[in-house]
């Protein structure tokens, strides 16, 4: 397959853009989501012509408002220079699928980035590039390195990629209501394991489509989407989704199996087993009893089986 393009910070690539001249390479997200994804890395702090090395950076809560300031000189404002730079990024920010940003860092950090006000730090802070890419392109999946770290935030996040990109596919191509009705047919158990009653109105709102409102119901459709997958699913709606799948099964099944797949989910119910069974479980029934809803569904195999994100939920 294409390989996604994804933002990356520079220093999580190994290029030694830091502050001090040093990187934080990491190596899962290079080896192992490298095998799907493109990064295109970017530092702003090296952009704005800051330098390498450079005087470290603050965020300082001020009458202001929240700037960006020298560490050992406040006067050092590199608040507007960082703002202009990350304007400038527009086009190329604006195709891609996601992002990973350097967690607590003051252009950098998506959240809880320490903010000093008479020298004593909260973690309330947003990074001056990370909110720029968040406030403008609300819909793109983006995390932080360290939050990665964390397999239901790390699944999460790679499955809003692969959504979005999936979205970014459909829309190269002269949109259609069916078309718009089958994206969401292969993505409604996925917007279900994460809130049933969005997944609801957005069905709603692809039927109710029509051709001379579709432009504006299909921006509609993908912002509630991204809005509705950002929150990670949780097990109980997954058990939902799991026990509406097998409803397709009720009549296909001999007792013993049907036992089987109940236990599975029971069990991954009470996180004695992780998703990936009572899936994998569900996967060769419908090899043997075809069903062209489940087979087409995104749920069912969500992003490549090598990335074993569903190994750990």
């Amino acid at each position: 397959m294409q390989k996604i393009q994804i933002g990356i910070s520079s220093c999580l690539l190994g290029q030694e853009v830091r502050y001090d001249g040093a990187h934080k390479y990491n190596s899962y997200i290079e080896q192992t989501l490298g095998q799907y994804f493109s990064f295109r890395p970017f530092c702003p702090e090296v952009e704005s012509g800051m330098g390498i090395p450079r005087p470290t950076i603050q965020l300082l809560e001020t009458s202001a408002g929240i700037r960006c300031v020298g560490v050992k000189d406040p006067s050092m404002d590199v608040t507007e220079r960082l703002e202009a730079v990350s304007r400038q990024q527009h086009e190329w920010l604006a195709g891609l699928c996601g992002y990973i940003l350097k967690k607590d860092s003051p252009s950098c950090g998506k959240e809880r980035v320490k903010v000093y006000k008479n020298q004593v730090p909260t973690r309330k802070g947003t990074g001056i590039f990370a909110a720029y890419v968040q406030d403008t392109f609300p819909e793109l999946p983006v995390e932080d390195e360290g939050r990665l770290g964390d397999p239901v935030l790390r699944e999460n996040f790679v499955q809003r990629v692969f959504v979005l990109h999936r979205w970014r596919q459909l829309r190269s191509q002269p949109l259609s209501t069916h078309a718009l009705m089958v994206f969401h047919s292969r993505h409604k158990l996925i917007a279900m394991s994460h809130n049933q009653n969005t997944a609801r109105i957005l069905g709603r709102l692809v039927a109710d489509t029509k051709p001379d409102t579709l432009e504006a119901e299909a921006q509609r459709y993908i912002s509630l989407l991204m809005a509705c997958l950002k929150k990670p699913a949780t097990r109980k709606n997954h058990v939902n989704v799991l026990q509406h799948i097998q409803g397709y099964l009720k009549t296909k099944l001999d007792g013993d199996d049907k036992q089987e797949l109940i236990d599975s989910i029971e069990r991954y119910r009470l996180e004695q087993l992780p998703l990936i069974v009572p899936l994998t479980l569900l996967r060769h029934h419908f090899r043997r009893q075809p069903d062209a809803f489940i087979d087409a569904s995104y749920y069912m195999q969500p992003h490549p089986g090598e990335l074993a994100l569903l190994n750990d939920i």
